[in-house]
């Protein structure tokens, strides 16, 4: 199983001096595949702390310095708060701490049609940005995708029907794909409900940048159709999507081209989260539990093809 920090593992006083915070207290904060967060209140305001259990020191500072200048550039996202030496991370009790403004509002699942038409213009902000914006130096290319790694580990799955079918489709997408490449972009990768905050003023806050890197920003917007525009069956819902994809082009319109693509990235986003979940929940951390969670992504990805 997967180990992530508890709130009585976390050196609390060690915190308060290193932040030069009074009157502090935690409360875990669900949610969170690969990190443990927590509510952080004190004196001097509220924060969020994560402990960045998946990561090594210099991971973990990246990913503080991608969020900082994120934030610099004009997206609604958290404030990363330094430590009182300015140090972005704070390596305390063998864990390696970052804390984050608090953002007041709610995660709201699933995000409200109302909301998809920000979320999509959201997304367009993020990709018209800058790659060589200061700060962002060192975003990897193309790192949400599944590295060769990964794919060698297909024909060992013990689901032969599920690695069969996961095989002959990733060989259809990326055979198209090598036939219609595209500029990268910066892509946040990982736009589902559960990494947006909508705030009590209204807006729209996102959150986790763990996955951002130079892609093609429709595979982005798969991975945004995976994660915002399900119906109740876990189906791709038509409505939904077109509602992402008016606010999307208010800020970066289609070409023809790309609106002919946007269904073989959509599908390409559920193969890479459908891996995901079979490897995670079969491989490296079995969890019985979990182990059919995938078969979800199969249902989502031949539902693509009946209704785009």
């Amino acid at each position: 199983m997967a180990h992530y920090t508890t709130a009585d593992q976390i050196g609390l006083a060690v915190v308060a001096d290193r932040y030069r915070l009074t009157g502090v207290s935690v409360a875990p904060l669900s949610g969170g595949a690969a990190n443990s967060s927590f509510r952080l209140a004190s004196d001097q305001g509220e924060y969020v702390l994560t402990s960045l259990d998946n990561h090594d020191e210099a991971s973990a500072t990246t990913l503080a310095r991608h969020t900082r200048a994120l934030h610099r550039l004009g997206v609604p996202t958290s404030e990363v708060v330094p430590a009182a030496d300015g140090s972005l991370i704070a390596p305390i009790s063998d864990r390696l701490l970052m804390v984050k403004k608090w953002i007041e509002g709610t995660v709201q699942q699933p995000l409200p049609h109302t909301l998809l038409t920000e979320a999509g213009e959201l997304l367009a902000r993020i990709h018209i940005l800058a790659p060589e914006a200061e700060g962002l130096d060192g975003v990897p290319v193309g790192s949400r995708r599944l590295s060769s790694e990964h794919l060698a580990e297909i024909p060992a799955f013990g689901d032969r029907e599920f690695a069969r079918w996961l095989t002959s489709r990733l060989d259809r997408v990326r055979a198209a794909e090598a036939d219609n490449l595209r500029t990268p972009c910066l892509i946040h990768g990982d736009l589902f409900d559960d990494n947006i905050i909508v705030r009590d003023d209204g807006g729209l806050s996102v959150l986790d940048w763990e996955t951002v890197s130079l892609d093609d920003p429709l595979l982005d917007l798969g991975m945004a159709a995976v994660g915002l525009a399900q119906d109740e069956a876990g189906l791709l819902a038509t409505d939904r999507l077109h509602t992402l994809l008016d606010g999307y082009e208010k800020r970066r319109p289609f070409t023809a081209t790309d609106r002919a693509l946007l269904p073989l990235e959509i599908e390409h986003a559920a193969l890479i989260i459908a891996f995901h979940r079979y490897y995670r929940h079969n491989v490296r951390f079995p969890n019985p539990e979990r182990a059919t969670y995938h078969r979800a992504m199969v249902r989502f990805t031949e539902s693509v093809a009946r209704r785009v």
